[in-house]
């Protein structure tokens, strides 16, 4: 069960990361709608890193509530959406 609210915390964690990052990153010729898609970018992104996290730092005691899977999810959300908000610009 502890893996499960790890796992949420994670996808709560990566939208907030997300959102967070569309507010530092401001874009003004942004269309309406990317809200919701960094968000759920931010939220993939620290489903991933934390199971990247976890699997690197804790491989014989996976924990979701753990510092590698919270570190794993932070900066892969944060990797992610920064890709998406400043990356990209060049492309779209």
């Amino acid at each position: 069960m502890q893996n499960w609210i790890g796992i949420a915390i994670w996808i709560i964690m990566g939208a907030a990361i997300g959102l967070a990052m569309r507010a530092v990153i401001s874009r003004p010729e942004e269309q309406p709608g990317h809200a919701q898609i960094i968000a759920v970018l931010g939220a993939f992104g620290a489903v991933i890193g934390g199971m990247l996290g976890v699997g690197i730092v804790h491989l014989y005691d996976p924990l979701a509530l753990s510092f590698g899977g919270m570190a794993g999810a932070a900066l892969l959300a944060l990797l992610v959406t920064f890709i998406y908000r400043w990356g990209l610009r060049t492309l779209i």
